[in-house]
């Protein structure tokens, strides 16, 4: 007799429960201040990004859309996680439907997926802008740009959608308590009845193939661009085209050091790590991109910071005329 195959309706929790970060409830009340303001940040300051560059034609070049994107995809991933969180650290909301926490953990996978091959894109236009400077607006047409954007999300739904169909189609016949804060989807195949283990090294495998061609990529840009920057004569010109790059560099130590640190801890050091620092480092690489990312922009991007100050001082200065 053929075995019926096991899916999301067959033994499985309606709600799963969300522990927050174990062993730090007496802490709650500090991590929903902190993470408040935070998410705060990151709203307000992606927001500005994007309503600038949409209003000023000053500000339509390559780099300024790919900026654009990845604020959008920055609200997404922090709007995935963390109004949950705070409902967890304020008033002890820990319960997630069956059907809303493999929703959340498919953004927010989906989102990090798209992070990186922005990243990609951002190093792709700082090589074209530094070595190709002539070619800059004709190698970066719109349809180029729009098709590298579209390009990016199909690659994250490709990698997602098999991920999240393997995940939600196991058996939960056991316990529906999730030891994180959100559903990290190792954490939450952790509680399937049957073996994990495909679903994890899918994970592992695809995670690690998308990751390291986008690194291998920026890090072959960015060797043609030193190489193209110190064969400048000028001092003053090496170090206008380094500081160009400068706030793409940091954001991309943001977003693959702790997202890579909280991957190979989750999977090598489960024994050697406690699980209070895994969930806070796995949280901090969803929170802390979002938050600083329009931070580094707005500072060392002079046309941006000037247009959010001119636009922050029009709002102050005439707080009754939007209307008139």
């Amino acid at each position: 007799m053929l075995a019926t195959p096991y899916n999301h309706t067959m033994g499985s929790p309606a709600t799963f429960f969300l522990v927050g970060v174990p062993g730090l409830q007496s802490s709650y009340l500090w991590l929903a201040i902190s993470l408040s303001s935070m998410y705060s940040t990151a709203l307000l300051g992606n927001t500005l990004i994007i309503t600038v560059i949409c209003m000023d034609s000053t500000l339509q070049e390559p780099m300024c859309f790919f900026l654009c994107v990845l604020a959008a995809v920055d609200i997404v991933m922090a709007s995935s996680v963390v109004p949950k969180m705070l409902s967890i650290f304020s008033s002890g909301g820990s319960s997630i439907s069956f059907n809303a926490c493999f929703t959340q953990m498919y953004f927010v996978h989906a989102a990090t997926a798209v992070e990186t091959g922005l990243l990609l894109a951002m190093a792709f236009d700082r090589y074209v802008a530094i070595c190709k400077p002539l070619h800059y607006m004709r190698i970066l047409t719109p349809n180029v740009m729009l098709g590298i954007s579209v390009t990016i999300t199909t690659r994250a739904v490709i990698f997602m959608t098999p991920l999240s169909w393997m995940l939600s189609h196991l058996p939960f016949c056991g316990s529906n308590v999730v030891p994180h804060s959100y559903c990290e989807h190792m954490a939450v195949a952790k509680l399937a009845c049957a073996d994990p283990m495909p679903t994890s090294l899918y994970s592992l495998v695809f995670s690690s193939i998308i990751v390291g061609s986008d690194v291998a990529f920026i890090s072959a840009s960015y060797t043609l661009i030193l190489r193209a920057v110190f064969g400048l004569s000028s001092k003053h010109a090496q170090w206008k085209a380094l500081s160009t790059c400068s706030s793409h560099v940091v954001v991309m130590a943001l977003y693959y050091l702790p997202g890579m640190a909280s991957i190979y801890v989750a999977w090598l050091g489960q024994d050697k790590v406690p699980l209070h620092t895994q969930v806070l480092l796995a949280d901090l690489y969803l929170i802390i991109p979002p938050t600083l990312n329009p931070v580094i922009y707005g500072i060392r991007t002079k046309q941006i910071r000037e247009r959010i100050w001119s636009l922050l001082m029009q709002g102050f200065s005439h707080p009754g005329t939007h209307g008139s």
